[in-house]
């Protein structure tokens, strides 16, 4: 198994549209790409930082699919 993460600084009061576009946009693309296994997303107290991870079968080149 092969984890992807991003870290996201965060606009003040955010959390929640993270969230909402993760959900809606960001995990339909990953779920067509080959060897997707799950998102884990992590948002600081706070608010203001946010970790996504990505977990792959294996690592592979960025921009394949």
């Amino acid at each position: 198994m092969f984890a992807r993460s991003v870290s996201i600084r965060l606009k003040p009061n955010s959390a929640g549209q993270l969230t909402h576009i993760i959900e809606q946009d960001v995990l339909p693309v990953l779920r067509k790409q080959k060897g997707f296994q799950d998102e884990i997303t992590l948002v600081a107290p706070g608010g203001a930082d946010a970790l996504a991870i990505s977990l792959w079968d294996k690592k592979r080149k960025r921009g394949r699919l």
